[in-house]
């Protein structure tokens, strides 16, 4: 299996346990908007675990970017992550992926979930081709929103956030449920994409079922 080692370009915070985090880029290294690669630390007693992480910069950037939640608490790579700064190296894996752009609709995310659409928007943007798509954003509180004013100057009233841990005024709240769904989702909506966390994306997808959603308008992966 080839493997790239690059250094890290810059690293900063985005939230308050998020971090962007930018690398050099390989020759002839491609990606698709939404895809990910596994990545592990360049250090030895780290080199052997991998996790997966998904790009956010554009296929033709001259740079790698990602978007990293961090768990302090479950002492891994994240947490390592942590300590590491500009110059030091990651060791990219495979590329791999589940998500990709497969035209107009609602995207649905929880927290991290949020990554492979960061891409798939940029790209879209770039092209001037973000149309009326759709992000239904689900997260504890306000402060856990990646990349809010980027997604509300991309997207404007298509951005939808929702709550569940804070009301916060001009926020939805609670959970997402049918009822809420079917007001952003509709017989003329030809794709929906799904990414969060394995019970968030069950709760989803029985939702969807229960809209009458076909299965084949659906593309799913889980973080």
């Amino acid at each position: 299996m080839k493997h790239n080692i690059v250094k890290i370009l810059s690293i900063k915070h985005i939230t308050h346990d998020v971090l962007q985090l930018v690398t050099e880029k390989p020759e002839e290294y491609n990606f698709t908007p939404g895809q990910a690669t596994e990545v592990s630390i360049n250090k030895p007693e780290w080199k052997g675990k991998k996790n997966p992480f998904t790009f956010t910069c554009l296929p033709e950037d001259d740079f790698l970017e990602f978007s990293i939640k961090t768990y302090p608490e479950h002492k891994g790579v994240t947490n390592e992550l942590l300590t590491l700064k500009k110059e030091d190296e990651l060791i990219l894996h495979d590329v791999f992926g589940a998500i990709s752009y497969k035209g107009e609709g609602v995207f649905i995310a929880g927290g991290a979930g949020v990554t492979p659409f960061i891409s798939i928007f940029r790209y879209l943007h770039s092209k001037n081709e973000i149309g009326n798509n759709k992000l239904i954003f689900a997260n504890k509180t306000k402060a856990d929103i990646i990349l809010e004013k980027e997604f509300t100057d991309l997207l404007g009233s298509n951005f939808i956030n929702i709550l569940f841990d804070e009301k916060v005024e001009g926020y939805a709240y609670g959970q997402i449920t049918k009822d809420f769904l079917k007001d952003y989702i509709n017989d003329t909506i030809k794709n929906v994409y799904v990414c969060g966390p394995p019970p968030m994306m069950e709760a989803i997808l029985k939702q969807l079922s229960n809209l009458h959603v076909s299965k084949k308008t659906i593309t799913v992966e889980a973080i």
